[in-house]
């Protein structure tokens, strides 16, 4: 066996062809598109690489030349000098199952990024934003994957808690019937806080997108903005994050909640992307776009995918979640355009919103693990801080 790093077309074209070869007998497969994978690699449209991150790829092949394995491994220029200890990532793993051969490529980005002067490694994870490529799959490998989210064979778990990995946290998805009337104890509390005439919470149809982007931000950062693990977030940073979601947006589904003019809470949610990238192979090119817009406009939808959730400190658990859930029920639901909710995903450093979401009569449709491995093991390992709880835990903030 022999890696090779990823640097021409030639090895490119190998890296994507991995994943091919792992899934080809696998029916609830559906591949990331090139294009998202793509992007992150290239730093002309990646801005971490601007800002001094770094990233390195390579692929395993076996004796005759045929691929075998591929990964990642990355720098986040904040993150690697966060806390107590420098922590660098790994990611878009896959491997045949060969201890070996997986070994083989988990100690190249051991290599590399003691090389680059870290500690150790999250994985798999993204080089980029949590939302997406986040986590390594333990539970239900029986649906198919969401837009975004890493999907991967059952012997990996053994991969990575064989050569070394700890749980530092895991990430919760769950499912709804949105059909399902919302329980007795929200419609209660969202009927107590709809006493308060300053109160009042609204789709994002005909608002533009830069206030979207404004009221994103104010909401995130009074949420989450200088919590372990979450940095305050800039204003080109909720653009960009709005902007990305121009093509696919469904303005019915993206929820606010104000009190008075200021915007305290969100509940933001897409259509299930996946339902129709099945259709295009991983590959959203002229004939893969074309395709997905023919989808996109004209099958049917299913599924509404709830891709964050959040509500500023001073609000919490003052019933600003249940109206939000209670708007849902009352102006998406009747539109009968999505009759199932997936929300990702939950971590379990953030125990207010597992009680949230557990209450609704949700179902745990998944679970995924962020791993987390010292290179020095005399190193103390600690689990993720939980959210609201102070600690010396080096919490790997991310932006």
């Amino acid at each position: 066996m022999q890696l090779l790093a990823v640097e021409n077309k030639k090895t490119n074209e190998a890296f994507f062809h991995v994943a091919a070869i792992i899934y080809q007998k696998d029916k609830n497969y559906i591949p990331h598109l090139r294009q998202d994978i793509e992007k992150i690699f290239d730093p002309a449209k990646n801005r971490l690489f601007k800002q001094g991150g770094k990233a390195a790829r390579w692929i395993l092949v076996d004796e005759k030349g045929n691929p075998i394995g591929r990964v990642a491994a990355f720098i986040h220029p904040k993150t690697s000098k966060a806390g107590k200890h420098k922590i660098g990532g790994m990611g878009f793993f896959e491997c045949i199952d060969n201890s070996n051969a997986a070994f083989m490529l988990l100690d190249r980005c051991k290599e590399w990024l003691l090389q680059q002067g870290m500690e150790g490694m999250d994985g798999p994870i993204n080089f980029g934003e949590k939302d997406q490529f986040w986590g390594l799959l333990v539970h239900n490998f029986t649906s198919p994957p969401s837009y975004g989210m890493n999907y991967n064979p059952t012997y990996y778990q053994a991969i990575f808690e064989e050569y070394g990995f700890k749980n530092y946290f895991n990430q919760f998805v769950y499912w709804r019937d949105m059909l399902v009337p919302a329980q007795e104890v929200f419609v209660k509390k969202a009927g107590m806080v709809g006493l308060d005439k300053s109160f009042r919470v609204t789709h994002m149809r005909g608002v533009v997108h830069e206030k979207i982007a404004e009221h994103f931000l104010d909401v995130y950062n009074s949420a989450w903005g200088g919590q372990p693990g979450f940095k305050a977030m800039r204003m080109e940073q909720a653009r960009n994050i709005i902007k990305s979601m121009k093509t696919i947006m469904d303005p019915d589904i993206l929820l606010f909640a104000f009190k008075g003019d200021k915007p305290v809470g969100f509940y933001l949610n897409i259509p299930e992307l996946n339902e129709f990238f099945i259709h295009v192979n991983g590959n959203l090119n002229w004939w893969g776009k074309l395709k997905f817009m023919y989808h996109l406009k004209f099958s049917k939808r299913k599924t509404m995918l709830g891709i964050v959730f959040g509500v500023s400190r001073q609000y919490q658990g003052r019933g600003v979640e249940a109206a939000l859930i209670k708007y849902a029920e009352d102006y998406v639901v009747p539109k009968m355009r999505y009759t199932e909710t997936v929300l990702t995903w939950i971590g379990d450093f953030n125990p207010r919103m597992i009680k949230v979401i557990a209450n609704l009569g949700t179902i745990l449709y998944r679970t995924l693990v962020t791993y987390r491995l010292f290179f020095d093991s005399s190193i103390p390992f600690e689990r993720h801080p939980v959210l609201g709880k102070q600690s010396t835990n080096d919490g790997g903030d991310e932006e």
